[in-house]
């Protein structure tokens, strides 16, 4: 294999003598992760990726193909976070632990919390994950019909909060709560029942919505429970 190879990094590098980065296809997907953490997998593209790992951009082409394939190794690193169920353990408290295992990883990741079930090349980790669960809750004896029901709800709730959630304004900013004050008298006057919540729930001291996930995650739990109880 030739000097100049993809293999090689920066041309300063290499003009200076000095270490060149470590480059590897681990290398490449961790930097892309870090990238997106900073900016969103959107703006994400290989010359900022490059830069970022202080590397040629043709470079990167020795590990991966194209930008998906980096995706989809993004999302298979997601996965390894969230911790995966056992099927000894009970329905109700490994589905718990994996759904606050989950939101703590799109809190680290918000670019992908939309992300984890659309790639159509998953990995191993993507993939085991899901056997996982699905053992989980047939070991519990759900039916497959149950199963199907629980994953989709439970994915669309822990999905769909922390979207929610890392696309809501900082809460306990001093300014927005001036914002808020100065808005109460019109939503008084054409939005009464969202200004009385608003004044009595939302505003009252010790309020957070990040509280609002274990509430609706004990909802989404006793549905499954009661669905359960009821199946022959």
């Amino acid at each position: 294999m030739s000097d100049d190879t993809p293999r090689d990094t920066s041309d300063g590098a290499a003009r200076t003598g000095a270490k060149r980065p470590t480059l590897s296809r681990e290398a490449v997907i961790a930097g892309a992760i870090e990238v997106a953490d900073q900016i969103g997998v959107e703006p994400l593209t290989l010359r900022k990726l490059a830069t970022h790992l202080g590397v040629k951009p043709m470079s990167i082409y020795y590990y991966v193909a194209n930008k998906d394939e980096i995706i989809d190794g993004m999302v298979d690193a997601v996965f390894t976070e969230i911790e995966m169920p056992s099927p000894e353990t009970p329905w109700r408290e490994a589905m718990t632990v994996r759904a606050h295992s989950a939101r703590e990883a799109l809190r680290r990741h918000p670019w992908a919390a939309g992300m984890l079930d659309s790639r159509t090349n998953p990995g191993p980790a993507n993939l085991g994950h899901h056997d996982a669960v699905i053992a989980c809750l047939r070991a519990n004896g759900f039916s497959f019909a149950l199963t199907g029901h629980a994953f989709a709800t439970l994915d669309a709730f822990i999905y769909g909060f922390a979207l929610q959630e890392s696309s809501l304004p900082g809460q306990g900013d001093p300014q927005l709560t001036d914002m808020a004050d100065e808005m109460m008298e019109h939503f008084a006057e054409h939005f009464p029942s969202l200004a009385e919540f608003t004044r009595e729930y939302v505003l009252r001291p010790g309020y957070a919505f990040r509280n609002e996930f274990d509430v609706g995650l004990e909802l989404v739990l006793d549905g499954l429970a009661a669905r359960f109880a009821a199946e022959p």
